[in-house]
């Protein structure tokens, strides 16, 4: 009998260029150089350009995104990560902590994809990074891609509070 199927959507496309960060933890190195295959390919795949942090651990991927996002001009993040089941409730924490973080940062606006993969052991991290297999790397990338898209597709353009340049210039003050 053969298991659920699975729409995949397929990947948006943009009329302006896409900047994306990924964020990745490379603790467990052959699953990280998956994971970051499988992005890069769907994140090509759109025409989006990329640029690749590593930091640590899955904990602080939340961290480095958050900072980005204050201080770059990136469109949307992949965090991609991998947490292994131990003998402690360690694991418990950093796949909570991790994931709530990045659901916050989420929920404030930024366009990310989860790939924090969290497994009980290293053959299941392997088949889900594999990109010839689960791809949860390409997954992530096409998750922010897609929200990329419903930002531009609902975003507001800013508008100015106060004083203006142009009007700075003219020696004018709007009300």
């Amino acid at each position: 009998m053969a298991g659920p199927s699975h729409h995949i959507l397929p990947l948006p496309e943009f009329d302006k260029p896409v900047k994306i960060l990924i964020v990745a933890s490379p603790y467990y190195k052959d699953i990280s150089d998956h994971q970051i295959t499988g992005a890069l390919a769907e994140i090509e795949k759109a025409g989006a350009t990329h640029d690749i942090v590593h930091v640590p651990g899955a904990l602080e991927i939340p961290t480095a995104i958050g900072i980005a996002a204050r201080m770059s001009n990136f469109d949307g993040y992949v965090a991609l990560g991998c947490v292994i089941r131990g003998e402690t409730t360690h694991y418990d924490t950093v796949c909570n902590d991790s994931s709530r973080a990045l659901q916050l940062l989420g929920l404030q606006g930024l366009c990310i994809g989860n790939g924090i993969l969290t497994v009980e052991n290293h053959a299941q991290a392997a088949v889900r990074a594999d990109p010839a297999q689960m791809n949860k790397g390409g997954g992530a990338a096409a998750a922010a891609l897609h929200l990329v898209a419903l930002s531009r597709k609902w975003g507001k353009s800013e508008k100015g509070v106060g004083f203006t340049s142009d009007i700075l210039m003219a020696g004018k003050s709007t009300v």
